[in-house]
């Protein structure tokens, strides 16, 4: 603890990321990072972006990369809000939409940088238990608040609210912000931008790191009405005005324009998870329903601390968490084919052994 540290930054637990080791030849299974590379279009448009122009500020607005995203979603340029990966867009969004009198509501069991942000921005948090099937229920958001923030699908337990379940509960809080931090949305569940032009109190935010493979890029986004997003252009400008460059525009917009790619690699993850949740299931696992590119499993019979260390030595990485509730769950990225059959049977192995 340094004496010249603010006040504030004594008390921060931040968030701790998956691991990004250095050791090569891993089956990396741990950080939800998508087994295939972007469309060759993104390439091209980072090599043709890749010019003397880098000299030049990119376009503090992001113009271009929110017509696109617009277009896709059939919605208006400014309904849309773009940033450094989500968790810049979702950074802003504690500031400028979830900070109130009365506290946030969440899941207890969810994206552990919510509690992080809290603390951050000093925004007062209230956890709200997933239910025996690591669900989330709606209903249980039925209480006083100052706003709420889901995941759907959930992370880390991969399981999905339908669009009218989430639409409910944004009924349910006409004068409160939703935000439906929709991460893993492409991979089996059902996106809720359309609903934000009849609920004005909606903000969905998206990433293009997952679905379509630019996490090492870093561009999110959030939708919603223009006068949510004014409030975060307004935090964005007090903070850091040039948050996308010229590469990362680039590439956006491309990974959009793109669409056969797109579906080609979703579906392959879909097909792969499918083989996946088969297998683990034969070996005896017990697996959540999962709409995502990752499945969150436990052994009855095995400790999930002791099979994530013997898959390490085995050179396979996967997620394990100390939270309560879900200490005994080890938590799967989707790899490819290959990569996943290779953890199938290195737990087979395990669990003979």
């Amino acid at each position: 603890m340094s004496r010249f540290w603010s006040p504030i930054v004594q008390t921060l637990t931040p968030y701790v990321p998956g691991e990004q080791p250095k050791i090569a030849n891993l089956i990396k299974l741990n950080t939800n990072e998508n087994p295939y590379g972007p469309s060759p279009r993104v390439l091209e448009a980072i090599a043709a972006e890749s010019s003397d122009a880098l000299r030049l500020y990119p376009d503090p607005n992001s113009d271009r990369l929110k017509q696109t995203i617009a277009h896709y979603h059939g919605i208006e340029p400014n309904e849309i809000f773009v940033g450094n990966g989500s968790d810049e867009v979702l950074a802003h969004t504690f500031m400028a939409l979830l900070k109130h009198d009365k506290p946030l509501l969440h899941p207890d069991i969810s994206y552990s940088f919510y509690p992080v942000y809290c603390g951050l921005y000093g925004v007062e948090n209230k956890l709200v238990p997933l239910d025996s099937a690591m669900r989330i229920n709606p209903a249980d958001y039925n209480q006083d608040c100052g706003a709420i923030i889901i995941a759907n699908p959930n992370a880390p337990t991969g399981i999905a609210l339908t669009a009218a379940e989430v639409e409910t509960l944004v009924q349910a809080h006409p004068d409160k912000v939703v935000v439906i931090d929709e991460a893993y949305i492409d991979f089996g569940g059902e996106t809720v931008i359309p609903l934000i032009k009849r609920y004005p109190n909606l903000l969905v935010i998206q990433t293009l790191s997952k679905s379509r493979s630019l996490a090492g890029l870093r561009i999110g986004f959030a939708a919603g009405h223009p006068d949510l997003i004014e409030g975060l252009e307004r935090v964005k400008n007090s903070f850091n005005s040039y948050p996308l460059d010229r590469i990362a525009i680039a590439a956006g917009v491309a990974a959009y324009e793109d669409e056969t790619y797109f579906q080609r690699t979703v579906q392959a993850v879909i097909d792969t998870r499918t083989n996946l949740v088969a297998g683990l299931t034969l070996l005896g696992f017990e697996v959540l329903p999962s709409a995502t590119n990752f499945v969150f499993a436990r052994h009855p019979r095995h400790d999930a601390a002791k099979l994530a260390t013997d898959l390490r030595a085995k050179a396979i990485l996967v997620r394990h968490f100390k939270q309560a509730r879900i200490d005994q769950y080890l938590r799967i990225s989707i790899g490819t084919d290959e990569q996943c059959e290779a953890l199938v049977n290195a737990l087979q192995a395990l669990i003979a052994a």
